[in-house]
């Protein structure tokens, strides 16, 4: 039997997997307490928002799937905000903008997130709102463990906490310096800001559901916006070097709330594989898998250069036609029925040579032609550099590459209730921290596009095209696996990876496919500022062998040895056969952890 860095955790009451130990723990405590896999998703929610801050927060965003118990298919809850009614093309534009900048007021849009989790908790969990807020608040003012990747995101970026960001630096710097990796590292601001969304809801007359509709009323109404609408209205220096308002208002977040929509999604075989609509980069993942369908990749070597060649080029072509072609619905014609249907998929595959290509290549889904959107995309990407801040997930160019830029987390209960979820935004390094509130708003308005010619151009209540990607799958019609990364865009890539190994071999378990060694592209325009492309780009963990390597670079590719252990930080938690429930998670940098019984 092969070492594993992880134990694959197995039970029948209730597993949870999720990016840090804590919010693992604290959504099995939910479980533990009465409550479904929907509580313990949001209790987990709530508290990875404290733990892992340089990767999410109270004013981020969240795509959640779930699969209630003895449903067919699942639903989608968008947490994603939009675009406030000011962010035009044309007012990006005045200001002397090629691109949506990365951080600061501007690229700010509705945070989502809070209004999400609530309508979870509403409508599928039976947990009182303090049962499944009490552990964040707690971990918010007694305190938690520092993790290194977030005490590094604060000491690259306090220097601009102290000239520009006075109130990131009261959050973020306590006694005036940067904490050390592992300190008791406490946010009060956030606990008080939670306490009095709790008042509030327990003031409110009527029972459970009066007392959740009275929180969401505080945040997308009440004093939350308020905050907002008073802290943006004041310029701040962001990623252009120069200072400038928001666009956001309290209109704009009271104007939005999350809602549910259907799930799009692939067959392969027994396994449906379902993600978010077109406003997440999903349906790039489920071109890629319908690509690769009839390769016969479960016999090929899975650390051979031919499996990783034809996943490779399969994902560029996918992220290509993501670009091309991707965006909120609602706004964007977007040919989804083309771009999954099994003979353009035959098209795009029979587009994969024996060599690396090297140019970006969105087809022609029902005959529509790709050049408008590849002339934009090629005249933009990486056009405007940054000026002292710089860009991606985290936002600043300081900071060491992260492959692991959000945090995810899955559950599945002994009901039978399963739910993928991938908060996201509220950066503490992307954005100045909100005075009265303790956190940051997202900067998602930065994947937004300024070019008419592309689907995914700004416009006001529109989706950003996220890369928030959870996905859930079902076997001959049952609940089988949920799963997700954190990875920008690379998530897809990372849990394409996972996916292929349980469902095309060779035979592996959950835990051991999470663990077996990495790989992605880096050939797509990147969906965070400045939008680099590096064509051909290859990233492989040290583990694969020195004969792949050579191979690849043999066929055209430009390979990129990582360390051995870096590359994804892969969660998942499904059912087996029998009915057992399983949860893997990744050792990848030494926070991730399943845990059941």
């Amino acid at each position: 039997m092969s070492f594993l860095a992880r134990p694959e955790v197995r039970g029948s009451f209730g597993v949870v997997a999720s990016t840090h130990w804590i919010g693992s723990a604290v959504g099995f405590g939910a479980l533990e307490r009465g409550g479904n896999a929907f509580d313990a998703a949001v209790a987990a929610g709530f508290a990875l928002q404290v733990v892992e801050p340089h990767l999410n927060g109270p004013g981020g965003e969240v795509p959640i799937l779930g699969l209630p118990a003895g449903a067919e298919r699942p639903f989608v809850l968008c947490g994603q905000g939009v675009a406030p009614a000011a962010a035009t093309p044309e007012r990006f534009a005045a200001l002397g903008l090629k691109l949506v900048p990365g951080t600061g007021h501007l690229p700010a849009v509705v945070p989502g997130a809070f209004d999400a989790w609530m309508l979870l908790l509403r409508d599928h969990g039976r947990l009182e709102l303090r049962d499944v807020l009490a552990p964040a608040i707690d971990l918010a003012e007694r305190g938690f463990p520092l993790v290194h990747r977030a005490a590094a995101s604060i000491h690259a970026i306090a220097e601009h906490f102290r000239a520009h960001w006075t109130e990131s630096a009261a959050v973020w710097l306590p006694g005036g310096a940067a904490p050390a990796p592992g300190a008791l590292m406490r946010t009060p601001g956030i606990g008080a800001t939670w306490r009095r969304i709790l008042a509030e809801a327990e003031a409110a007359s009527g029972g459970r559901e009066a007392r959740i509709e009275a929180a969401r009323r505080a945040w997308r109404e009440g004093f939350v916006a308020e905050a907002v609408d008073r802290f943006l209205r004041e310029p701040l220096t962001d990623a252009t070097g120069r200072r400038d308002a928001g666009l956001l208002t309290g209109e704009d977040m009271a104007r939005w709330e999350a809602g549910y929509e259907a799930p799009i999604s692939a067959r392969f075989g027994g396994t449906e594989v379902f993600k978010t609509g077109p406003w997440g980069q999903g349906a790039a993942l489920l071109q890629a898998l319908g690509m690769l369908a009839e390769d016969r990749i479960g016999e090929m070597d899975p650390l051979g250069p031919e499996r990783v060649h034809l996943t490779v080029e399969a994902m560029k072509l996918a992220l290509a036609d993501r670009d091309a072609w991707l965006a909120d619905p609602e706004f964007a014609d977007v040919p989804l029925g083309d771009l999954l249907s099994p003979a353009y998929l035959a098209t795009r595959r029979a587009a994969i040579g024996e060599a690396a290509s090297l140019d970006l290549r969105p087809g022609a889904p029902g005959g529509r032609d790709p050049g408008p959107a590849l002339a934009a995309l090629m005249a933009l990407a990486g056009s405007e550099g940054p000026a002292g801040l710089g860009g991606g997930e985290p936002t600043f160019a300081d900071l060491p590459e992260v492959e692991g830029d959000t945090v995810h987390l899955d559950v599945v209960d002994r009901e039978g209730n399963m739910v993928s979820a991938t908060p996201s935004g509220g950066w503490l390094q992307s954005s100045p921290a909100v005075p009265g509130l303790g956190f940051s708003l997202s900067t998602r308005g930065q994947m937004f596009w300024l070019d008419p010619r592309l689907p995914n151009v700004i416009a006001p209540g529109k989706r950003p095209r996220t890369t928030l990607t959870p996905t859930l799958a079902t076997r001959e019609g049952r609940p089988w696996l949920a799963v997700g990364t954190p990875g920008g865009d690379q998530q897809d890539q990372w849990i394409g990876a996972v996916l292929l190994r349980l469902m095309r071999g060779p035979a592996a378990g959950l835990q051991a496919a999470i663990e077996a060694p990495l790989f992605h592209t880096a050939h797509y325009v990147a969906s965070f500022y400045p939008r680099a492309f590096r064509p051909g780009r290859v990233m492989l963990e040290g583990r694969f062998p020195a004969a792949t390597v050579a191979a690849l670079r043999e066929r055209g590719h430009d390979v990129q040895v990582m360390e051995d252990w870096s590359i994804g930080r892969v969660c998942a938690a499904g059912v087996m056969r029998d009915g057992t429930l399983r949860a893997g998670a990744s050792p990848r940098f030494g926070q991730a952890q399943a845990v059941g019984r």
